[in-house]
């Protein structure tokens, strides 16, 4: 018998605690098998499993332990660990673990609920959960709260926790990712970005249209190409043709009324920071894509020519057209030229023109997109803005706010 113990210490938090527990383990010569430690509003929860030379070392440190704890202020329970119980624990160690991403502007206890009940319906196992978002006050704050639930469980059961998570979206405005931990989600170096309805609001040959009065024909065309309808090389020529003789004054007039996206300036902020390479890749117009490579701070652009002459657009667009082929053409070049993985770049977009790059990716991520694209996707954002691609990442608000803080761009 292997004389197994498994220790629970609750109470308050206070400084060398863990150090006179562990002391009373050496004397008596326990070996530690396991250990995991939790605070909040300095409260301790504490389990360690040890393994005791005999049941008299084991009787010991327990009476030990009892009187350490009550000296301290903890409250403490031992359970015998039987060596079956042991094994198959151990043994489970060897379950892909995931971490699932649970974001939300108003992230209450019913929608806390609505998750963890998915989570468990696909048979996943909470093991750990932190907090990556601030502290809330008294009455919260009705800024975007996330948590991050660390479970264990299949592959072929995170599918389908995948699939139901979508649901989730549009039923209780809640965000609900699940990634598989492994080595590439906290190493990500390279950021792909569309530009249009992701890194701003507007579909900026929609307000092209609209000042050459072309708006309707136009808008139809982009809805049905957007849908994945039509053939998008096409579709945008045929939107480009209309374009003929509007002024190319009106081209700055459009960028400086454009609107940068919820949460794109902190997350390019964050990233840059971080040392990520961040990079568009749109389907849109280069003239648009580098007003906001300067705006924001973006490394690099690519994205289609729009031609001009004598101070008039002449609906006329240079080739090749940037159109979903060719985004995950450029996606896996600046890769290569980075020297990278493609598990180590992320793309965000929403189109369907968008699906090569988000499939492309380690870690795809629908941002506020149709049906059909956060179907195909890894991973989809709804309800909250970019940064909270960050959280998807596992860095926590504080972090982010030291990160931008110590490059002189705090908000």
């Amino acid at each position: 018998m292997a004389h197994l113990l498994l220790m629970s210490f609750l109470g308050p938090d206070q400084p060398n605690q863990f150090n006179r527990l562990m002391r009373v383990l050496d004397r008596h010569e326990l070996l530690v098998l396991d250990v995991g430690q939790a605070v909040i509003h300095d409260q301790l929860t504490l389990g360690i499993v040890a393994q005791a030379p005999s049941i008299e070392a084991q009787a010991l440190a327990m009476r030990e332990m009892l009187l350490i704890s009550q000296e301290i202020g903890l409250t403490v329970r031992f359970k015998p660990i039987e060596d079956a119980e042991h094994q198959r624990w151990v043994s489970e160690g060897g379950q892909r673990k995931y971490i699932v991403t649970v974001m939300a502007r108003d992230l209450s206890a019913a929608k806390l609920a609505v998750a963890t009940s998915v989570i468990s319906k696909h048979g996943f196992n909470i093991v750990n959960l932190s907090r990556l978002s601030q502290r809330e006050g008294l009455g919260g704050s009705g800024a975007m709260s996330c948590f991050e639930f660390e479970v264990k469980g299949g592959s072929d059961q995170a599918k389908a926790l995948k699939m139901e998570c979508l649901k989730l979206s549009s039923e209780h405005a809640l965000d609900v990712a699940i990634q598989q931990d492994n080595i590439y989600r906290r190493n990500r170096r390279l950021v792909c970005f569309d530009m249009d309805s992701t890194l701003i609001e507007q579909e900026v040959i929609v307000e092209l249209a609209r000042a050459a009065g072309v708006y309707d024909q136009v808008h139809e065309i982009t809805e049905r190409a957007m849908r994945g309808e039509l053939d998008f090389n096409e579709s945008f020529a045929e939107r480009v043709k209309l374009l003929k003789g509007l002024s190319t004054e009106v081209l700055d007039q459009i960028a400086e009324s454009l609107t940068v996206t919820e949460g794109a300036d902190r997350l390019i902020k964050t990233l840059s920071a971080l040392g990520y390479r961040t990079a568009i890749l749109s389907g849109g117009f280069t003239y648009f894509a580098e007003y906001l490579k300067d705006k924001l701070g973006i490394d690099e652009v690519h994205a289609n020519i729009l031609v001009t002459k004598d101070g008039k657009v002449t609906g006329e667009v240079q080739t090749p057209i940037v159109d979903g082929e060719r985004k995950a053409y450029l996606l896996r070049e600046i890769a290569k030229k980075q020297g990278i993985s493609l598990e180590q770049v992320i793309a965000v977009g929403d189109g369907a023109n968008d699906l090569p790059m988000l499939s492309l990716a380690g870690l795809g991520v629908a941002f506020r997109a149709k049906p059909l694209v956060q179907q195909s996707a890894n991973q989809a954002l709804s309800n909250n803005g970019l940064d909270g691609i960050l959280y998807l990442l596992g860095i926590r608000e504080e972090d982010q706010n030291r990160l931008i803080g110590a490059k002189g761009t705090g908000e």
